[in-house]
């Protein structure tokens, strides 16, 4: 953790209940489908329906939690929405014996889980205006270790209710440090604090949802990658398992995908130096990175092509995760809470859709098919975040020439 030494002491504590809780969550992600398929008995259709459920949960709790930012305040929406997750994950033990239960309790989870997401981004954006840009990569790459340690985790208890229980226990100690961590700094900047004094009027939702310079472009480019990137899950998993090669090689790409996240920081902060200084051009260069790894996958089909496939893409992910609440905490100032909600609601449509249509192009041809969708997809991502970039560049030159 050396790199958090050049951190104020309320910046470190916040980081490490940040890995804390995601550790915790990633006890349970995995588990979730050989769950419903070992333990339940369900058909492999019955786990997915489970996750389109709390997939679909997700984007209410998204769209929901970035709305309630300022009419419910900061402290009881994040505790109140990690509180209502650990309720949620507390209860499924008792739903395993009701099948229509525990569809109900996942939702619910997705829903909760979700909640607190905007609410956070939001909080950090606010309290350490200074510092968001890089605070959204150092929380990304803590979220990741913690993923990574969880799902190691996972594997090691072996045991799917402990799992969802030491879920549960994680996203209630998180609750209960929010409550005082927020008490305690504070939710806005001295400057955001300033101009909060200043009576502002209160602005309808559909009438930020007008703002589309600021969220819609840049969504749909998120939702496209999002359908692009489902072919990991729906196209090079079957793929691997029916060339007949050892379930352990997909793991290793997301062992590689874990080790980058951390060890390719440097290489990241170059590509952000030279090609990609804002927050725009990181998230077209993103896009452009997607794209070339699942070129990769196209005309390289075989494991070494998999592998050089996830660096190129994990590069596209490492631009991409910190840059879109970056702009958001930047450009919408106090109604940033609404659009990060906004935002990642639309994104994760992505995430519900993208499964389906590469399950039926791999069925349809194999691994071939998903390829060109996930690089349709990509360009697709290239051309929104490029049309986003341009029309804020064109709104910043329009301001200066006003002025």
């Amino acid at each position: 953790m050396k790199f958090l030494q050049a951190y104020p002491k309320e910046i470190k504590v916040f980081l490490i209940a940040s890995l804390i809780n995601a550790t915790g969550s990633a006890l349970m992600w995995p588990l979730v489908t050989m769950y419903v398929f070992d333990e339940l008995g369900r058909s492999m259709k019955d786990a997915g329906f489970v996750l389109l459920i709390q997939a679909l949960g997700g984007i209410a709790g998204q769209l929901l939690g970035g709305s309630l930012y300022h009419k419910v305040g900061v402290n009881r929406l994040i505790v109140g929405a990690l509180a209502l997750t650990a309720l949620s994950l507390f209860s499924i033990p008792a739903a395993s014996s009701n099948w229509h239960l525990f569809i109900i309790l996942m939702g619910l989870f997705g829903l909760f889980n979700s909640l607190s997401l905007p609410a956070i981004q939001a909080f950090v954006g606010f309290r350490f205006a200074e510092q968001r840009a890089e605070l959204f990569n150092i929380i990304y790459v803590c979220n990741n270790i913690g993923v990574a340690l969880g799902t190691s985790l996972s594997g090691f208890l072996g045991n799917y209710m402990l799992s969802f229980v030491l879920n549960g226990v994680t996203s209630a100690v998180f609750a209960v440090f929010f409550f005082f961590y927020l008490r305690k700094v504070g939710t806005a900047s001295p400057h955001e604090q300033t101009r909060r004094k200043q009576p502002q009027p209160a602005q309808s939702g559909w009438r930020l949802m007008g703002q589309i310079r600021i969220y819609l472009f840049m969504s749909i480019g998120s939702m496209f990658l999002l359908i692009g990137n489902s072919i990991w899950n729906t196209g090079v998993s079957p793929f691997i398992i029916s060339e007949g090669w050892p379930k352990q090689t997909y793991g290793f790409l997301w062992t590689l995908n874990g080790i980058l996240i951390f060890a390719a920081q440097p290489l990241v902060s170059l590509i952000k130096r030279w090609f990609a200084a804002t927050s725009t051009a990181q998230m077209t260069a993103s896009a452009v990175f997607y794209l070339s790894g699942y070129a990769v996958i196209l005309l390289m089909p075989s494991y070494a092509g998999l592998f050089l496939a996830m660096l190129l893409a994990t590069l596209g992910e490492m631009l991409i995760s910190p840059a879109m609440p970056s702009f958001i905490s930047d450009h919408a100032d106090r109604n940033a809470p609404f659009y990060l909600g906004l935002s990642g609601g639309i994104g994760a449509i992505g995430r519900v859709i993208g499964p389906y249509l590469m399950g039926v192009q791999f069925d349809n041809g194999g691994l071939a098919p998903t390829g060109w969708l996930a690089c349709g997809m990509a360009v697709l991502s290239v051309g929104f975040f490029g049309l986003h970039a341009y029309i804020n560049r064109s709104a910043r030159t329009l301001g200066r020439n006003t002025a």
